[in-house]
């Protein structure tokens, strides 16, 4: 794995070239998505690597990139770190075999790519990529966009677990303009507000905020227009181990049991 992220590696004319042979991409993602619906997460990580395997065999490299990128997801969803670390350096390596980096699609991956490095705690190889989406999405994006808040809230968990508590906060707090702005989004923005909440209690276990950003969480997660699916239950595992740490035992409790409901009824 590089320690330092050279935007210049990835970065040039970007490779148009048709694939001799390719997959149904948008078909797979479906069969993906069914099978998280089912909460059949061991099944769908099999699933990615299946085809992952079947896109490099046909030289569609387009493909190749897509599942990488999902296989990045699923590796933090399992706690994989080796094969986690191992798809990180082969999205890269394609970002750079085909200059993608000032794309908007590639840097996506490479945002993904980041959000993958700072889950398995290489936060400070984490930051350049995140800095570097950061210059490509404000040159072609609406600064508006959803993809920012994804970007933002990565971006603060690096600061915060190296220390720079500054940054962290606003960082977090922009992602959570960005969803608040594009309404909708509970789900997000109870995790954003769930891991501001643990910013704050870092520096001062006292800090009236943590109250008022655990509150607003659940107020999101309690909106009875939020669909409660695999999703919700997905994202509200995020919140527990915060409402409970941090003393909103009843909030854990409740969240707990819906969990457990939506498990059992998929």
């Amino acid at each position: 794995m590089r320690c330092c992220f050279d935007a210049s590696e990835y970065t040039g004319v970007p490779d148009h070239e048709p694939c001799p042979e390719t997959l149904d991409v948008p078909a797979i993602i479906r069969g993906l998505d069914a099978l998280y619906a089912q909460n059949r997460e061991a099944e769908a990580q099999d699933y990615l690597e299946r085809h992952l395997s079947e896109a490099r065999a046909v030289g569609d490299w387009r493909a190749e990139l897509s599942l990488v990128s999902e296989l990045l997801g699923q590796y933090r969803r399992s706690m994989d770190e080796e094969k986690g670390l191992a798809a990180v350096e082969h999205a890269l390596a394609l970002i750079r075999e085909h200059r993608l980096g000032r794309t908007v699609s590639g840097a996506t991956v490479l945002l993904n790519a980041a959000t993958t490095l700072g889950c398995f705690s290489r936060h400070e190889e984490a930051l350049p990529i995140f800095r570097h989406v950061s210059r490509v999405y404000g040159e072609q994006l609406d600064p508006h966009d959803y993809r920012f808040a994804g970007l933002f809230n990565n971006m603060a968990q690096s600061h915060a677990a190296l220390g720079e508590s500054a940054q962290a906060e606003a960082a977090f707090r922009s992602a959570i303009g960005i969803m608040e702005g594009l309404g909708g989004g509970g789900n997000e923005i109870a995790v954003t507000l769930c891991s501001l909440a643990e910013l704050y209690d870092a520096a001062d276990p006292e800090d009236e905020r943590i109250a008022q950003c655990l509150e607003r969480a659940w107020e999101c997660l309690d909106d009875p227009e939020l669909r409660r699916d695999g999703y919700y239950a997905f994202m509200a595992s995020k919140c527990v181990p915060v409402f409970d740490r941090l003393g909103f035992f009843l909030y854990a409790k409740e969240l707990e049991e819906r969990i457990r409901t939506i498990h059992e009824r998929t």
